[in-house]
C-alpha cells in the first residue's frame, strides 16, 4: 500500500493490503470519509451527530481507518478536543496487481460502493425535479455501449480520470477554501463492465 508524496494534492492512495480493503468495506467507515472530505477535519461527536450514531460508535469506526491509514487526528482547539481529517482524499486499486485475497476484498468493497451509488441515485430522482436545470440536465444514468480493444478501453479511462483529476487537483474534496461559489458536492460513479470474450 503506497501513499503519494504528500505535495500531491490528491492525496491519492494505491491499495494493495487486503486488510485494508476489507477495514474501508464498511457502510458506516465509507459514511465517515464522505463526511470528512464533505465537512473537512471533526470530532467522533460531530460526525456521531451528523451521521445519526453513537459517539462510541463513530469513535471505533474512526480509529480503525486510522489503524489502516485513511484518516488521521489532528490538533483541536484545546486538549479535549481530538478532531480527525482524511489522509488520502483518493483511493484506487485498479493500477495494482491484486493478491487474490485483495480482489475479493476489492469485489466487496465496489458492491459496496455500486450500493450507495444507486441509493444516492433514488434519492437524487426524488429531488432532481425541484433542481435547476443545469443540475437535472447533466445527472442521471447515461448508457454507451461501444466495441474497444484493451488498449483503447485503457485509453478512454486515462483520459476520463484525466478529465477529473484536473479538479480533483484544484479542488482537494476536504479543503473548503477551494470550492468556487455555487458549487456542490457532485459524486460520479463510473461502472465499466467487459462483456465476455465470446460474445464479440
Amino acid at each position: 500500500m503506497s501513499l503519494e508524496s504528500s505535495d500531491d494534492a490528491r492525496r491519492r492512495r494505491l491499495l494493495d493490503d487486503p486488510l485494508a480493503i476489507r477495514a474501508m468495506a464498511h457502510p458506516v467507515r465509507l459514511e465517515l470519509q464522505t463526511l470528512l472530505g464533505k465537512e473537512g477535519p471533526l470530532t467522533a461527536a460531530e460526525a456521531a451527530r451528523r451521521l445519526g450514531i453513537s459517539q462510541a460508535l463513530a469513535s471505533h469506526h474512526l480509529r480503525q481507518l486510522a489503524k489502516y491509514d485513511f484518516v488521521e487526528a489532528v490538533p483541536g482547539k484545546d486538549n479535549r478536543e481530538r478532531p480527525w481529517r482524511l489522509v488520502s482524499t483518493s483511493q484506487s486499486w485498479r493500477d495494482v496487481d491484486l493478491s487474490p485475497e485483495a480482489a475479493a476484498a476489492a469485489d466487496v468493497l465496489e458492491q459496496l460502493m455500486a450500493e450507495r451509488a444507486l441509493g444516492s441515485l433514488a434519492d437524487w430522482q426524488q429531488r432532481r425535479s425541484s433542481e435547476d436545470r443545469v443540475w437535472r440536465e447533466n445527472s442521471g444514468i447515461s448508457r454507451t455501449g461501444i466495441y474497444l480493444t484493451g488498449e483503447e478501453l485503457a485509453e478512454l479511462e486515462e483520459q476520463l480520470e484525466a478529465l477529473l483529476m484536473r479538479y480533483v487537483d484544484e479542488r482537494p474534496i476536504d479543503d473548503k477554501s477551494t470550492r468556487p461559489p455555487g458549487s456542490r458536492l457532485v459524486d460520479i460513479t463510473r461502472i465499466v463492465i467487459v462483456s465476455p470474450a465470446d460474445e464479440s
